[in-house]
């Protein structure tokens, strides 16, 4: 891989890799408690990972100190696997493919065939690389070769293992420790084929698709593995009820949620812990991260992070609404809003140009083009309430900490240093109560109003 990340956590569809295979795992009926990873370099780095991904103490950890192979790899979990298994799985954190079906498929085969040993392996038109299947006469098993240690006329076989493989639990604890080391010192379990082929027999599982249960060794199978498993992600939604006008365009992570009737369009990105609700159309060029959102909402052309949004909201085009954002039902987001921390009350409208920061904004407020929650004085961030039915006129700044109180209106361009009492007007800088009966110009009785945008 040519990376200083270790290689199973390097991200496929968003989660890393060895995620996918210990849900996969989990799915099949593996629960987690009878579940032993392994791990060696960058010991601490993969345990902090698979711990915030699952919860700390869901699974359970060897460690190999010494990386001599894939044998005494499965012993340091020898103490950890419970004294009442009939079976022990071994799998590989380097194969995001793994699908539940296929460890069920392998489980059922282990069971009705009675060996002490199952593989499952795949022909590859290029087997370079891969330990080979080695069959006898009558096309029983007889043992793997490495790729290193094949003949040429074994190179030519194109039945290859994948190491993905069920051991019937006495017999691999009583052979493994007795096999005989590799000459590069390595302990490998392929050498129990050989071993089960004179005790017992060994089956395999021949898989179509043998790519699902080979390992990612390079950043040009994490490519092709990334574009297999969104494939398969596009596909399940689709047949779920969600429409995507263009899915080699849209890119949604493993995990996320989109309910019936919803349409992602061209240059989508759903990522993180996403949900979305029924009938939304999301995109184009929407970006969505760890966010929830509602029922028949609209996102076109922005970036949420983790943000809510309730029902009916329309957001975009080229908003941005950051961590913390909460849009109440039949809020409108419009073009160059950027929202932070801060909750928007029902049928409120900010429909361009403005930020809000760590505000809370009532039911019901228009605020006005180029509004701006003036939160930050260089050191400490500050609050702005709004109340409902609030009117922000166009280019108003809210000095915070600041209270607009309910039906206030604000005129265009006002500095709001000082709360504002429910029902008032003000206008200026620094804003002030517009005096009632203020004469707009000689021979005028009309009373001054503010200059608002909706």
């Amino acid at each position: 891989m040519r990376s200083s990340r270790h290689k199973v956590l390097h991200p496929v569809a968003g989660k890393p890799m060895i995620w996918h295979v210990l849900t996969a795992l989990r799915e099949a009926g593996i629960p987690a408690e009878r579940t032993v990873v392994v791990v060696g370099d960058s010991a601490a780095e993969v345990q902090s990972t698979i711990d915030a991904s699952f919860g700390a103490g869901t699974y359970s950890f060897a460690y190999q100190a010494e990386q001599r192979g894939t044998g005494h790899a499965t012993l340091q979990a020898r103490a950890y696997v419970l004294t009442d298994a009939d079976t022990v799985v071994v799998a590989y954190g380097d194969t995001p493919l793994l699908q539940e079906c296929t460890v069920t498929r392998l489980l059922q085969q282990h069971e009705a065939g009675r060996t002490p040993v199952t593989l499952v392996s795949g022909r590859l038109d290029e087997p370079q690389g891969y330990g080979r299947i080695l069959r006898d006469a009558g096309g029983s098993i007889a043992g793997i070769v490495e790729d290193r240690d094949a003949t040429p006329d074994q190179r030519t076989i194109r039945e290859v293992n994948s190491g993905f493989c069920a051991f019937d639990a006495a017999w691999l604890w009583r052979h493994l420790p007795h096999v005989s080391p590799a000459p590069n010192g390595e302990l490998y379990l392929t050498t129990l084929a050989e071993v089960a082929a004179r005790s017992g027999g060994v089956q395999a599982l021949i898989v179509d698709n043998v790519d699902e249960v080979l390992g990612v060794n390079t950043r040009v199978q994490l490519a092709a593995a990334e574009a297999t498993l969104r494939g398969r992600i596009t596909t399940q939604l689709m047949l779920a009820g969600v429409t995507i006008q263009h899915p080699a365009s849209t890119y949604v992570d493993a995990g996320v949620v989109v309910r019936n009737d919803t349409v992602l369009l061209a240059n989508t990105h759903l990522t993180g812990n996403t949900s979305i609700g029924s009938q939304c159309v999301i995109g184009p060029n929407a970006i969505v991260g760890d966010s929830t959102i509602g029922d028949r909402c609209r996102i076109v052309c922005s970036v949420l992070d983790r943000a809510t949004l309730e029902a009916e909201v329309t957001v975009g085009p080229f908003a941005h609404l950051r961590p913390g954002t909460r849009c109440g039902r039949a809020v409108e987001v419009g073009t160059g809003s950027e929202i932070k921390a801060s909750s928007l009350g029902a049928g409120t409208k900010m429909h361009h140009f403005g930020y809000l920061g760590d505000a809370t904004v009532g039911e019901h407020v228009n605020v006005g083009a180029g509004t701006v929650t003036c939160n930050y004085d260089g050191e400490r961030k500050h609050a702005t309430e709004i109340g409902d039915g609030a009117f922000l006129g166009s280019g108003t700044l809210l000095v915070a900490p600041v209270h607009v109180g309910a039906a206030a209106l604000t005129g265009a361009g006002a500095v709001v240093t000082r709360d504002v009492a429910a029902t008032t007007t003000v206008v200026g800088v620094p804003a002030r109560p517009l005096e009632r009966g203020r004469r707009r110009g000689a021979g005028s009785s009309e009373a001054e109003s503010p200059a608002g945008s909706r």
